[in-house]
C-alpha cells in the first residue's frame, strides 16, 4: 500500500476508532435520543449534496422496504441503543464487544446456511466467545446487565446490517444507501424526540455531536471511497482489528478509564477470535463491496470491519 494509503487508512481508523469514545462523553448532558438524531440529521445534510450530485438517491428508493429494514437493524437500533449503555459502561468496554460482530455475523451465516465452518474458524469463534466472557465476567457489575444486553443487541444489529445489505442492496450506489438510511432513521427518531427529558447543550456535548456526525460519520465515507480507490477494498477488513484498539487507548487517555484485567485478556482473545472466526472467506467480487451505513464502513461480500 502507498504512503497515501497508509494515511487513509490511519484516518479510517481513527473515525472509525472514536465514536465510543464520543458517545460516552455526549451521554452526559443528551438524551441518548438528542443524540442519536442529532447525528443522523447532521450526518444526512452533509451528505445530501453530494448524493444528490451523483443522482445516487433515486435507485435506492426503489427498494425502500428492504432500506426501512437494513436502517432499523443498522442505525436506528443500535445508535439509540449504544447511547443508554454508555450511560453504564465505559467506551472502552463498549468498543471492544463491538468488535465480536464479525464472530456473531459468521454464526448468523452459518446457521442460515450461506457459510461453514472449519476448525480454524470454530476456534476463532469459542476464543472470541471466551474473550468476551472473560471481559465481562471480570468488569460488569450485576446493575450493569441490561446496558450488556443492550450493546449485545446491537453486536447482533451490525451483524445483521451487512448481510441484508450484501443480499439486497449490492448493486445500489453506496452513497445512496448510506444518505437515505440516515435521513430515514432521523425522521423515525425526530416525533420522538420532544418526549424525552431535554438535554442540556453543553459545549462537549454539541463538540461530541459534531464529531460523531462530521467525523465518523460523513468524512469517514468519502475517505472510504479514497481508500478503496487508493489500495482495494480488501486492506478495508483489516480496520476491524484496529478499531478497538483506538477505543480503548482513547479510553484511557481521554476519559481516564482503568485498564482493567478483563480489558487486558479479553481484548486480545476478542481480536484473534475475530480473525480466525473469519478465516478463509472466499473474497467479494471488485462490483460487490458497498459500505455500512453506520459509520460508512466499506462490506466486503458477507462481513463488515465494524468498529
Amino acid at each position: 500500500m502507498t504512503r497515501r494509503g497508509w494515511l487513509l487508512f490511519a484516518i479510517l481508523s481513527v473515525c472509525w476508532g472514536i465514536p465510543y469514545l464520543f458517545i460516552r462523553i455526549a451521554v452526559t448532558d443528551l438524551d441518548p435520543l438528542h443524540l442519536a438524531f442529532g447525528r443522523t440529521a447532521l450526518g444526512a445534510l452533509i451528505l445530501l449534496p453530494l448524493a444528490l450530485r451523483a443522482h445516487a438517491l433515486r435507485p435506492v428508493l426503489r427498494r425502500w422496504k428492504v432500506l426501512v429494514v437494513y436502517t432499523l437493524v443498522e442505525i436506528v437500533g443500535p445508535w439509540l441503543l449504544l447511547g443508554h449503555a454508555e450511560n453504564r459502561l465505559t467506551s472502552s468496554t463498549t468498543g471492544l464487544v463491538i468488535a465480536a460482530v464479525p464472530i456473531v455475523a459468521a454464526v448468523i451465516l452459518t446457521v442460515m446456511g450461506q457459510d461453514r465452518l472449519g476448525w480454524r474458524r470454530i476456534l476463532g469463534l469459542v476464543i472470541g466467545l471466551v474473550g468476551v466472557a472473560v471481559l465481562l465476567g471480570l468488569d460488569v457489575h450485576a446493575d450493569d446487565l441490561v446496558a450488556v444486553g443492550q450493546v449485545l443487541l446491537v453486536v447482533v444489529g451490525y451483524a445483521i446490517g451487512p448481510i441484508i445489505i450484501s443480499r439486497q442492496l449490492s448493486d445500489l450506489p453506496s452513497l445512496g444507501v448510506v444518505t437515505a438510511s440516515l435521513i430515514l432513521a432521523a425522521v423515525v427518531y425526530a416525533p420522538f424526540t420532544p418526549f424525552v427529558p431535554a438535554s442540556t447543550l453543553t459545549p462537549s456535548a454539541v463538540i461530541s455531536v459534531v464529531v460523531l456526525a462530521v467525523f465518523c460519520t460523513a468524512i469517514a465515507f468519502l475517505v472510504m471511497f479514497a481508500l478503496i480507490a487508493e489500495a482495494g477494498p480488501a486492506r478495508m477488513t483489516l480496520i476491524t482489528y484496529v478499531n478497538p484498539a483506538v477505543a480503548l487507548l482513547l479510553g484511557a487517555l481521554v476519559l481516564h478509564e482503568p485498564i482493567t484485567l478483563g480489558l487486558v485478556v479479553g481484548f486480545p482473545l476478542v481480536i484473534v477470535g475475530s480473525i480466525l472466526g473469519t478465516w478463509g472467506r472466499a473474497a467479494p467480487p471488485p462490483d460487490a463491496s458497498v459500505c455500512d451505513a453506520e459509520t460508512g464502513e466499506v462490506v466486503l461480500g458477507e462481513e463488515s470491519p465494524h468498529r
